[in-house]
Protein backbone atom coordinates (compact mmCIF):
# COMPACT_ATOMS: atom_id res chain seq x y z
CA UNK A 1 0.00 0.00 0.00
CA UNK A 2 1.15 3.46 -0.83
CA UNK A 3 0.85 4.34 3.18
CA UNK A 4 3.26 1.74 3.58
CA UNK A 5 5.65 3.11 1.44
CA UNK A 6 5.52 6.78 2.57
CA UNK A 7 4.95 5.71 6.53
CA UNK A 8 6.89 2.05 6.89
CA UNK A 9 6.41 0.30 10.16
CA UNK A 10 9.36 0.91 12.22
CA UNK A 11 11.23 -0.44 15.51
CA UNK A 12 9.87 1.93 18.48
CA UNK A 13 13.41 1.00 19.83
CA UNK A 14 16.12 1.90 17.06
CA UNK A 15 13.68 3.04 14.13
CA UNK A 16 14.63 0.41 11.73
CA UNK A 17 12.01 -0.28 9.26
CA UNK A 18 10.12 -3.65 10.29
CA UNK A 19 7.47 -5.82 9.35
CA UNK A 20 4.19 -4.74 10.09
CA UNK A 21 3.08 -7.77 12.63
CA UNK A 22 6.25 -6.17 14.70
CA UNK A 23 7.01 -4.06 17.35
CA UNK A 24 10.85 -3.96 17.81
CA UNK A 25 13.60 -5.76 15.14
CA UNK A 26 15.28 -8.48 16.04
CA UNK A 27 18.34 -6.68 17.81
CA UNK A 28 16.07 -4.90 20.24
CA UNK A 29 14.09 -8.12 21.17
CA UNK A 30 17.08 -8.88 22.81
CA UNK A 31 16.90 -5.65 25.08
CA UNK A 32 13.58 -6.84 26.81
CA UNK A 33 13.84 -8.31 30.00
CA UNK A 34 11.43 -11.48 30.16
CA UNK A 35 10.52 -12.53 33.48
CA UNK A 36 10.89 -16.76 32.39
CA UNK A 37 8.28 -17.18 35.54
CA UNK A 38 6.80 -20.76 36.37
CA UNK A 39 3.05 -19.72 36.75
CA UNK A 40 2.86 -22.48 39.45
CA UNK A 41 6.26 -22.28 41.35
CA UNK A 42 6.59 -19.68 43.65
CA UNK A 43 8.24 -16.22 42.10
CA UNK A 44 8.53 -12.46 42.60
CA UNK A 45 4.87 -11.46 41.48
CA UNK A 46 3.45 -14.79 43.08
CA UNK A 47 5.47 -14.01 46.45
CA UNK A 48 3.72 -10.44 46.65
CA UNK A 49 0.31 -11.32 45.79
CA UNK A 50 0.67 -13.49 49.32
CA UNK A 51 0.58 -11.16 51.11
CA UNK A 52 -2.50 -9.05 49.83
CA UNK A 53 -4.92 -11.62 49.16
CA UNK A 54 -5.25 -15.63 48.76
CA UNK A 55 -3.73 -16.60 45.37
CA UNK A 56 -3.20 -19.57 43.42
CA UNK A 57 -0.77 -18.87 40.40
CA UNK A 58 1.11 -15.96 38.94
CA UNK A 59 2.91 -14.49 35.91
CA UNK A 60 4.22 -11.92 34.50
CA UNK A 61 5.76 -11.52 30.65
CA UNK A 62 8.46 -8.88 31.46
CA UNK A 63 10.76 -6.78 34.00
CA UNK A 64 8.91 -2.87 34.17
CA UNK A 65 12.33 -0.97 34.89
CA UNK A 66 12.51 2.51 34.39
CA UNK A 67 13.35 3.77 30.97
CA UNK A 68 13.26 0.04 29.74
CA UNK A 69 12.07 -1.54 26.29
CA UNK A 70 9.39 -2.80 28.31
CA UNK A 71 8.16 0.09 29.57
CA UNK A 72 7.95 2.23 26.60
CA UNK A 73 5.95 -0.89 25.17
CA UNK A 74 3.22 -0.48 27.39
CA UNK A 75 3.33 2.95 27.02
CA UNK A 76 2.98 2.53 22.88
CA UNK A 77 -0.34 0.29 24.04
CA UNK A 78 -1.67 2.79 26.42
CA UNK A 79 -1.14 5.92 25.54
CA UNK A 80 -0.53 6.04 21.44
CA UNK A 81 -3.05 4.41 19.96
CA UNK A 82 -1.42 0.66 19.23
CA UNK A 83 -4.18 -1.53 20.47
CA UNK A 84 -2.35 -4.12 18.35
CA UNK A 85 0.51 -4.21 20.40
CA UNK A 86 -1.60 -5.96 22.84
CA UNK A 87 -2.08 -9.12 20.34
CA UNK A 88 1.96 -8.82 20.03
CA UNK A 89 2.12 -9.08 23.97
CA UNK A 90 -0.09 -11.98 24.12
CA UNK A 91 1.77 -13.91 21.46
CA UNK A 92 4.73 -13.53 23.52
CA UNK A 93 2.95 -14.56 26.37
CA UNK A 94 2.26 -18.15 24.79
CA UNK A 95 5.76 -18.50 24.31
CA UNK A 96 6.51 -18.19 28.37
CA UNK A 97 3.16 -19.44 30.10
CA UNK A 98 2.13 -22.64 29.56
CA UNK A 99 -1.20 -24.18 31.89
CA UNK A 100 -0.48 -27.67 31.14
CA UNK A 101 -3.33 -29.39 32.35
CA UNK A 102 -4.62 -27.23 34.71
CA UNK A 103 -5.81 -23.92 33.34
CA UNK A 104 -8.10 -21.45 35.07
CA UNK A 105 -11.89 -21.30 34.03
CA UNK A 106 -12.00 -17.72 33.35
CA UNK A 107 -9.62 -14.99 32.01
CA UNK A 108 -10.86 -11.64 33.67
CA UNK A 109 -8.83 -8.57 32.25
CA UNK A 110 -9.33 -5.02 35.02
CA UNK A 111 -12.15 -3.06 33.50
CA UNK A 112 -11.59 0.80 32.48
CA UNK A 113 -14.32 3.04 33.90
CA UNK A 114 -17.02 4.14 31.03
CA UNK A 115 -14.96 7.76 30.99
CA UNK A 116 -11.55 6.10 30.53
CA UNK A 117 -12.56 4.29 27.90
CA UNK A 118 -14.23 6.68 25.92
CA UNK A 119 -11.16 8.88 26.66
CA UNK A 120 -8.30 6.20 25.32
CA UNK A 121 -11.15 4.25 22.77
CA UNK A 122 -10.40 1.01 23.48
CA UNK A 123 -9.01 -1.12 27.05
CA UNK A 124 -5.63 -1.73 26.53
CA UNK A 125 -6.54 -5.13 28.01
CA UNK A 126 -8.76 -6.50 25.92
CA UNK A 127 -6.97 -7.41 22.73
CA UNK A 128 -4.29 -9.17 24.67
CA UNK A 129 -6.97 -11.09 26.72
CA UNK A 130 -8.93 -12.24 23.43
CA UNK A 131 -5.92 -13.00 21.84
CA UNK A 132 -5.02 -15.85 25.21
CA UNK A 133 -8.82 -16.75 24.82
CA UNK A 134 -8.07 -18.48 21.53
CA UNK A 135 -5.18 -19.76 22.17
CA UNK A 136 -5.66 -21.18 25.24
CA UNK A 137 -9.38 -22.12 24.34
CA UNK A 138 -10.37 -20.56 27.59
CA UNK A 139 -13.49 -18.64 28.29
CA UNK A 140 -13.17 -14.40 28.75
CA UNK A 141 -15.25 -12.11 30.01
CA UNK A 142 -15.20 -8.45 30.03
CA UNK A 143 -17.88 -7.52 31.77
CA UNK A 144 -17.72 -9.53 34.91
CA UNK A 145 -16.02 -6.62 36.95
CA UNK A 146 -17.22 -2.57 36.96
CA UNK A 147 -14.83 -0.37 37.56
CA UNK A 148 -16.94 2.00 40.27
CA UNK A 149 -14.55 5.10 40.20
CA UNK A 150 -12.90 7.70 37.83
CA UNK A 151 -9.23 8.12 38.20
CA UNK A 152 -8.70 7.99 42.02
CA UNK A 153 -5.56 8.25 42.99
CA UNK A 154 -4.42 5.37 45.43
CA UNK A 155 -2.08 6.97 46.88
CA UNK A 156 -4.53 9.51 48.96
CA UNK A 157 -4.39 8.53 52.74
CA UNK A 158 -8.12 10.55 54.31
CA UNK A 159 -10.55 7.98 55.13
CA UNK A 160 -13.58 9.00 52.04
CA UNK A 161 -10.24 8.39 49.78
CA UNK A 162 -9.07 5.01 51.15
CA UNK A 163 -12.89 3.86 51.24
CA UNK A 164 -13.19 4.41 47.36
CA UNK A 165 -10.28 2.17 47.01
CA UNK A 166 -11.76 -0.24 48.96
CA UNK A 167 -15.07 -0.22 47.06
CA UNK A 168 -13.68 0.60 43.58
CA UNK A 169 -14.76 -2.36 41.77
CA UNK A 170 -17.80 -4.95 41.24
CA UNK A 171 -18.53 -8.15 40.28
CA UNK A 172 -21.31 -7.62 38.61
CA UNK A 173 -22.81 -11.42 38.48
CA UNK A 174 -22.61 -14.00 40.80
CA UNK A 175 -20.05 -16.61 40.18
CA UNK A 176 -19.10 -19.69 42.15
CA UNK A 177 -16.37 -22.43 41.80
CA UNK A 178 -14.54 -20.66 39.32
CA UNK A 179 -10.55 -20.19 39.10
CA UNK A 180 -10.55 -16.74 37.52
CA UNK A 181 -7.16 -15.33 35.75
CA UNK A 182 -6.64 -11.50 36.48
CA UNK A 183 -4.82 -9.49 33.86
CA UNK A 184 -3.84 -6.59 34.14
CA UNK A 185 -0.70 -4.71 32.32
CA UNK A 186 1.47 -3.52 35.14
CA UNK A 187 2.08 -4.74 38.76
CA UNK A 188 2.95 -2.25 40.86
CA UNK A 189 1.89 -1.92 44.71
CA UNK A 190 -0.91 -4.84 44.12
CA UNK A 191 -3.87 -2.65 45.28
CA UNK A 192 -5.45 -2.80 41.82
CA UNK A 193 -5.53 -6.93 41.40
CA UNK A 194 -6.03 -6.73 45.59
CA UNK A 195 -9.42 -4.62 45.35
CA UNK A 196 -10.71 -6.90 42.71
CA UNK A 197 -9.69 -10.55 44.18
CA UNK A 198 -11.40 -9.75 47.62
CA UNK A 199 -14.29 -9.45 45.46
CA UNK A 200 -14.40 -12.62 43.14
CA UNK A 201 -13.17 -14.30 47.08
CA UNK A 202 -16.46 -12.90 48.82
CA UNK A 203 -17.57 -16.06 46.85
CA UNK A 204 -15.91 -18.62 49.34
CA UNK A 205 -15.45 -21.67 46.31
CA UNK A 206 -14.13 -19.31 44.04
CA UNK A 207 -9.87 -19.51 43.46
CA UNK A 208 -8.11 -16.20 41.87
CA UNK A 209 -4.41 -16.28 40.13
CA UNK A 210 -2.86 -12.97 38.31
CA UNK A 211 -1.10 -12.58 35.03
CA UNK A 212 0.35 -9.58 33.72
CA UNK A 213 1.86 -8.32 30.88
CA UNK A 214 4.69 -6.37 33.12
CA UNK A 215 5.93 -5.75 36.66
CA UNK A 216 7.29 -3.51 38.25
CA UNK A 217 9.99 -4.14 40.96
Amino acid sequence: MILDIFFPNRCIQCNTIIDDNLLVCNLCFEQIHFTHFNFFENNYIKEKCKLLFPIENAFSLMQFEEESLSRKIIHELKYKSREKVGKILAEWTTEHLDFKNKKPDLLVPVPLHPKKLKERGYNQLHLFTETLSKFYEIPFSQDLLKRNYYSKAQALKDKEHRLETENAFSVTKFISGKHILLIDDVFTTGNTLSTIAWEILKTRDNKVSVLVMAMDE
